[in-house]
């Protein structure tokens, strides 16, 4: 008789077959396209697990083109009320709304060894590449001779990355506690009111921004379908100009550096109790506006979808463009302060950013951001016993 906790007798049960991600769940990496939305796959077509979402790749390049254009406007914005309010109102939700598709796409990390590979070298490496890169950069064309070259300081754009190599490495804990969001921005109130914890690794950035990267892991596909009805992109016009509005009369009222989450409250001149209050304050309006973005994010494809695979590439790349033209003296010219001009230079952060994010500029600075670097680790036991099955089938 076979015994009925082993109903295949001494034979070990064959596994069952690998189990396909549920509907609208994309992987880190490659991005589905929710089967809801694209209805059943017509034949002869690619597995849904090989196409990428063009909402989140739209997302992403739009993003990461304001990214740019917020730089560029940093040396004007003095001069101009209206530029600094727009300014104001787009660091408001441009980098959350980045940071929260990349918790979105770091829900299924994990210690499995590929990943912690993929983080290494996608994350951990180029890190290294462009703090050092950006660093030389600085002695040289500054000129800052005596500038330090310290991994542990993270210098402009570089602590995004410091930043997701903490966030997406303590993931599997963020997946564990009962109350994710509600801890993380406790975690964030006490690094507002806390000004000893110093510049190393920018942890006040890390901190303070975790709370959208741990919103993106507890989201889900239908979360992002609600911002994108109808009705909401309608509303998301009168709330975006009230908050023009509201940023424009807060210019001479408010420090700017508070939407940069860079310093505690003590800092930047203001009592304790005004990190906690904003905080609280700027995450829900950080959320409203991220919300009227990707409510206005396009759902099809267009000819700048792809760019939106290579948007890291750009967010790097483009400021030593940026730095060169601030250390040349080039946003000193007079017209450029000028509404034609500033328009002129949105334009051209916008051109610049998209080309630094193609296909041939990602082939040509791969080895930095995306390096193979085979050599540097072992093999992994379950891709070697799967060449082993597949070399004596």
């Amino acid at each position: 008789m076979t015994n009925s906790l082993r109903p295949h007798g001494h034979h070990r049960a064959p596994l069952p077959p690998a189990q396909q991600p549920a509907a609208g769940v994309p992987s880190p990496r490659s991005p589905q396209t929710p089967r809801a939305a694209t209805g059943a796959a017509a034949p002869g077509a690619k597995p849904a697990g090989k196409q990428r979402d063009a909402f989140f790749d739209n997302a992403k390049y739009l993003a990461i083109v304001l990214v740019a254009m917020g730089h560029a406007w940093e040396p004007l914005k003095g001069e101009s009320r209206l530029l600094e309010a727009v300014y104001t109102v787009v660091y408001t939700f441009h980098m959350p709304a980045f940071i929260i598709i990349s918790g979105y796409f770091s829900r299924s990390f994990d210690m499995r060894p590929d990943r912690l590979k993929r983080l290494v070298t996608g994350v951990v490496v180029p890190y290294v590449v462009f703090e050092t890169a950006y660093s030389l950069f600085k002695r040289w064309a500054a000129p800052d001779p005596t500038h330090p070259i310290s991994l542990l300081d993270p210098w402009y754009l570089t602590w995004f990355l410091v930043a997701l190599f903490i966030w997406r490495l303590t993931t599997p804990l963020w997946k564990l506690v009962r109350h994710p969001l509600p801890l993380a921005l406790t975690i964030a109130v006490l690094a507002s009111v806390s000004p000893d914890i110093g510049a190393e690794l920018d942890l006040q950035r890390v901190l303070q921004f975790l709370p959208f990267f741990v919103l993106g892991l507890v989201m889900k596909p239908e979360h992002f379908q609600l911002v994108r009805r109808r009705e909401v992109r309608i509303l998301s016009v009168p709330v975006f100009a009230v908050a023009l509005v509201v940023g424009y009369w807060a210019v001479p009222r408010m420090n700017t550096a508070w939407f940069y989450h860079r310093e505690a409250a003590q800092s930047l001149g203001a009592p304790w109790w005004a990190g906690a209050v904003m905080t609280l304050a700027l995450f829900g309006c950080s959320l409203l506006l991220t919300a009227c973005f990707f409510a206005w994010v396009p759902r099809r494809t267009f000819w700048f979808t792809a760019l939106g695979a290579g948007t890291l590439y750009g967010y790097l790349l483009h400021g030593f463009v940026v730095k060169a033209s601030e250390y040349g003296g080039w946003f000193d010219h007079g017209w450029l302060h000028k509404p034609l001009g500033l328009v002129f230079v949105t334009l051209v952060a916008a051109a610049l950013v998209t080309v630094l994010c193609t296909r041939p500029v990602q082939r040509i600075f791969r080895f930095a951001m995306e390096p193979k670097m085979e050599w540097a680790f072992k093999r992994d036991a379950t891709e070697l016993a799967r060449e082993r099955e597949r070399a004596g089938a």
